[in-house]
């Protein structure tokens, strides 16, 4: 059942996304609204720096009102692909560099509001080459066994649902699944 769009309108603009407010007619001829976070796109990589060892950030999430753990993800800047900003971020944020990268597939983190996709990857055969931090970010780097990672999400200490998302499915190409 198709679903058609009756108005569409920008309703704010903010750093790195947009709000637009749509009222649409659904294909069973109910008539609702929506408004819709529309974001451009990203990318997070889940760093292993040997084959048992993966990189996490400890990064303050002002949303959250807390530090998080995380993989190294950011916002596509204008033209770039998602490769280009996952090879962008992860030397910004971590000071590595990766010779191989994997792509693990794409996430719509929350499809009930957002248009957001997150594209992940595996990134290895890493060699440092020094951190690039924007001016906004403080963030710890921290070498945790692929195994620890794997207990934090459990246990509840990574939330981060890219994160989780690109872990588990890292751990599938780690072994060989």
């Amino acid at each position: 059942m198709p679903v058609s769009t009756v108005s569409s309108k920008e309703v704010f603009r903010g750093r790195g996304f947009r709000v637009k407010h749509e009222a649409v007619t659904l294909g069973n001829g109910v008539e609702t609204a929506y408004d819709i976070l529309v974001f451009p796109g990203a990318s997070a990589i889940v760093p292993l720096l040997d084959r048992e060892t993966v990189l996490l950030l400890r990064q303050y999430r002002h949303a959250v009102g807390r530090n998080i753990w995380e993989i190294p993800a950011g916002t596509f800047n204008a033209g770039e692909t998602p490769l280009d900003c996952a090879q962008r971020e992860l030397p910004e944020e971590t000071g590595y560099a990766a010779a191989q990268w994997h792509p693990l597939g794409e996430i719509l983190p929350i499809p009930g509001h957002s248009d957001k996709r997150v594209h992940l990857f595996l990134a290895t055969d890493l060699h440092r080459i020094g951190q690039n931090l924007d001016a906004d970010e403080i963030v710890d780097v921290t070498p945790v066994t692929f195994d620890d990672s794997m207990a934090m999400i459990v246990s509840g200490k990574i939330m981060d649902a890219k994160s989780i998302c690109a872990l588990f499915k890292a751990r599938q190409v780690i072994q060989g699944r």
